[in-house]
């Protein structure tokens, strides 16, 4: 059996859950998310594994680029990723990695961007199975009215990230 490497990294933005699978991060996610046992299920099953929680030196890595996004000393990271999911979950998750520092998009360009405008609802749901949060940045995807919506963090969170991500922007 397969393992991923867990660790919990906490900050005052939130409690995370890290993981790595073969040296890469499969696992970025809020500990107390609503989805946290089918996120954690799917992750299990896609790479055949078990959580073992064992620090690696991708998981330090994590913590180190973390540390330096919070305090607005990195706009990217560069921690290779692996992600287990639908073949129309990883389309949605690499179009969120196009989406800069520092901006927004929303669902329905995100659904145009993968050409298929109509895929708005499965889109969102895709960008809520996000399991490597602030990397693959989904908290940077708002409606289309430009509220907040829906984030497994919160919205308090997806705010101060927003927020964060703009504070920097003016340095």
């Amino acid at each position: 059996m397969n393992q991923i490497n867990i660790q919990y990294y906490k900050n005052n933005y939130g409690n995370f859950i890290l993981g790595s699978f073969n040296n890469q991060l499969c696992l970025l996610d809020f500990r107390y998310r609503k989805l946290r046992q089918s996120v954690d299920n799917r992750l299990k099953k896609g790479f055949n594994a078990v959580f073992v929680e064992q620090d690696d030196s991708i998981l330090e890595k994590t913590r180190q680029q973390l540390d330096e996004y919070f305090n607005q000393q990195r706009k990217d990271f560069d921690i290779p990723i692996i992600t287990t999911g639908t073949d129309f979950q990883k389309k949605v998750w690499n179009t969120l990695l196009e989406v800069p520092y520092g901006t927004t998009s929303t669902y329905l360009e995100l659904a145009k961007k993968i050409d298929n405008e109509k895929a708005v609802r499965a889109v969102a749901s895709a960008n809520g199975a996000n399991s490597i949060a602030l990397i693959i940045p989904c908290h940077r995807i708002i409606g289309s009215n430009g509220e907040l919506v829906g984030y497994g963090g919160g919205l308090p969170l997806k705010k101060r990230l927003l927020k964060l991500e703009q504070n920097l922007l003016a340095h």
